[in-house]
């Protein structure tokens, strides 16, 4: 009885791990919506599956280990190691969001950000998407940031807060000529495996869209290449389509981006 206990545990905390997977996947492959696959299946219910499955794991230890002959322990002690490690990582990413702002617009250039073109404001619209909001707007006077929570960071404007969020997030200057500098920026959005969505030589504008692996959420990205003093300035604009927060996911692709691109015009 006590070794039945134990395989139940396992096999529970193993299907854990699967739930988790179909729930973003769903989303993906739009089986269903994004608040029923995040929202519900894994905000709402996954805390309490993983403490479900935490518990009768713990009563299956406890029982293995309570006379002899201890047997089934090991799987027990498995089937508790999953969703206490679940845990784990729910606990690091709440740590790691504490201090990301709640914002899902980004740029290299608060002043003079980059602009979507028409039609893809269109493709946000049709898709019911987080509107697109002017980086000098105070924050807490959009409706998305109405409410206690937020009184924070009233008086703040959207670029104020992700300027001080992101610092390093920066125009960047190169030597290279502006023709140049475009077409390496145009090939590393490709090597990024973004999908590009338009690409404009003569007005220095690539659009692009970057796509999650797991929720198949879509982030619109906007590159500019002008000009500059002694060759080309490049400035990058990145927006989530969904969720208030992308703790930190459109800040770090520009980061990522930005750095990749420095080094392919060194080249």
């Amino acid at each position: 009885m006590r070794l039945l206990i134990a395989r139940i545990a396992l096999v529970l905390s193993l299907l854990l791990p699967v739930w988790f997977m179909v729930a973003a996947l769903g989303v993906k492959f739009d089986l269903w919506s994004w608040r029923l696959g995040l929202g519900v299946l894994i905000i709402q219910w996954g805390p309490r599956l993983l403490i479900g499955a935490l518990v009768i794991a713990l009563v299956a230890l406890v029982a293995t280990l309570a006379k002899s002959p201890r047997t089934g322990w090991r799987a027990a002690l498995i089937a508790l190691l999953i969703p206490a490690l679940g845990f784990g990582y729910l606990a690091y990413v709440r740590g790691q969001s504490a201090d990301i702002p709640p914002i899902h617009d980004v740029t290299t250039n608060v002043e003079d950000p980059p602009i979507y073109s028409e039609a893809l404001m269109a493709v946000r619209t049709a898709e019911d998407a987080n509107p697109v909001a002017e980086f000098s707007a105070q924050l807490t006077s959009l409706p998305a940031y109405q409410g206690p929570r937020f009184a924070p960071l009233a008086g703040k404007s959207l670029g104020q807060v992700g300027e001080e969020a992101y610092p390093e997030l920066e125009t960047l200057v190169t030597a290279a000529a502006p023709a140049d500098a475009f077409t390496a920026a145009e090939a590393e959005a490709r090597a990024q495996g973004w999908t590009i969505v338009s690409a404009d030589a003569g007005t220095g504008m690539i659009e692009a869209t970057a796509e999650t692996f797991w929720f198949g959420f879509k982030d619109d990205v906007a590159i500019r290449v002008r000009p500059g003093e002694a060759g080309a300035a490049i400035d990058m604009r990145s927006t989530s389509r969904v969720g208030l927060s992308d703790l930190g996911a459109n800040a770090a692709r520009i980061e990522a981006y930005m750095t990749a691109l420095s080094g392919r015009l060194a080249d």
